[in-house]
């Protein structure tokens, strides 16, 4: 194909791309436009040529108008602009994210006649990021307390002793349900306290053999059993200076207990194999869903050691004491798990909602996360029903009129603080959630929840 039949088709080809093209000259006039151009600005070609290209208000051009010996566009001394993000004003009023990129034009003698400028429509795409990041804000800022949800009663005195435990080096055990948060809390304990910096090691003690167990504790030397072909630190000796977290304590077998006992007394450890002690600076966090007093009396736990862990106690309730917090729960599992599955479903029903508040969850928190995780392959719809939810939740007739008039009492007791709080504030909503004592978020949140209108004046 010649140059002259290129140049015949240039105009088809510039017209076909989904890029907007424009032209202008030296002083910025439009002299061409494209079709894509015409669609993302909103303007007909006939209202753009012959216009300044200011008419688009582009938010990064660099205007230099009326000075001496100066190009009145950066572009002009710069030469080109390259996969640069800006916005630039619709016809409407609205304004529109683009990838720009300019280059000047010369002509044969080699000045400049003007410019070309593309642009591409990625609004989508920033709608998208928006999206995504204030979904990650919100998973950030939820009520409660260093990952631990809750703003029910019971769990007020969970809260208050993580606080007090993380300044002590007592040692702490937590009691609680299996799926109740005991390991979070356990969490929640290293991360407020002095050790925060230092190693934070967990042991489930109910997963390993006595003999693999004491190897994984206390480490062991080489030779020390069939298998052992080189000497190896133990979980102790891994947490020296911050926390180790000795999850299930209550099936340690007895053998154990011993040295564990000589830990707490001497702060010294023995690898397998060894007899030489290792010195160890750690502070012990237990949990059990066991009843330790009842193993003390059976003989399946030491006494001694029992009062040597039981110094700071904290009782994490089950989730059916605590059925206030099941909708703030429910939403935030809700959102992660539609974060991470990217799935178009928007919202649970009431009815779902009434049913998750009416059940007993015997699996407690991590039951409910479950839950969602079902119901999130089995609903094909864009709001979560009842029939989407786990079989179990349906077999149990829910007992729950006293919880759900206590519910509904607490949401408007809450309502009734938050429309004084802005009122008193003028509608200002940062000021509210500091009279409330809780985060902007929340204030947020508890106003769509409740269906108050930022638009909505209240006076003072």
């Amino acid at each position: 194909m010649l140059e002259q039949e290129l140049n015949r088709y240039w105009k088809t080809v510039v017209n076909t791309i989904q890029d907007g093209v424009m032209i202008v000259d030296t002083e910025g006039i439009i002299v061409s436009a494209n079709k894509a151009l015409e669609k993302i600005t909103g303007y007909p070609k006939e209202e753009l040529i012959g216009k300044p290209c200011t008419i688009l208000d582009c938010n990064i051009c660099e205007i230099a108008r009326e000075r001496k010996g100066e190009k009145w566009c950066s572009l002009f001394r710069t030469g080109a602009v390259s996969m640069r993000k800006c916005a630039v004003l619709k016809k409407n009023g609205d304004h529109v994210h683009v990838l720009k990129n300019a280059s000047l034009l010369h002509g044969t003698d080699g000045n400049v006649m003007g410019a070309v400028e593309t642009m591409t429509d990625i609004s989508e795409l920033i709608e998208k990021d928006t999206q995504i990041e204030a979904f990650r804000r919100e998973l950030r800022t939820e009520d409660g307390f260093q990952g631990i949800l809750g703003t029910s009663a019971p769990m007020q005195p969970v809260f208050d002793l993580i606080s007090n435990a993380s300044h002590s080096d007592a040692p702490v055990i937590i009691f609680g349900e299996s799926g109740s948060g005991k390991e979070l809390v356990a969490k929640a304990i290293h991360n407020t306290g002095a050790r925060r910096q230092k190693p934070y090691v967990k042991v489930n003690c109910a997963a390993l053999t006595e003999s693999l167990l004491e190897s994984e504790l206390f480490g062991h030397v080489k030779g020390a059993f069939t298998g052992a072909y080189r000497s190896r630190e133990g979980r102790f000796e891994a947490a020296n200076g911050g926390d180790i977290f000795l999850d299930e304590i209550g099936d340690l077998p007895l053998s154990t207990q011993v040295k564990m006992l000589r830990i707490l007394e001497e702060k010294v450890v023995e690898r397998v194999g060894d007899n030489r002690p290792i010195h160890t600076d750690v502070r012990i966090i237990s949990a059990t869903n066991r009843n330790l007093r009842q193993l003390v009396d059976q003989g399946g736990f030491r006494e001694d050691l029992f009062y040597r862990i039981n110094v700071i106690p904290i009782m994490v309730p089950p989730l059916r004491e605590r059925v206030a917090d099941i909708p703030l729960l429910a939403e935030y599992f809700f959102r992660r798990i539609k974060l991470k599955n990217n799935q178009k479903i928007k919202s649970i029903s009431n009815e779902s909602m009434e049913l998750l508040i009416g059940y007993t969850w015997p699996g407690n928190v991590r039951e409910l996360k479950s839950a969602f995780e079902y119901a999130f392959v089995t609903c094909q719809e864009s709001v979560i029903q009842p029939y989407h939810l786990p079989p179990a939740l349906h077999q149990t007739q829910p007992p729950v009129n006293k919880n759900k008039k206590t519910i509904v009492s607490r949401n408007r007791m809450k309502e009734k603080e938050l429309m004084e709080a802005l009122e008193s504030t003028g509608g200002n909503q940062s000021r509210a959630a500091e009279i409330l004592g809780i985060s902007r978020v929340t204030v947020w949140n508890r106003m769509k929840r409740y269906g108050i209108t930022a638009q909505k004046k209240y006076s003072r």
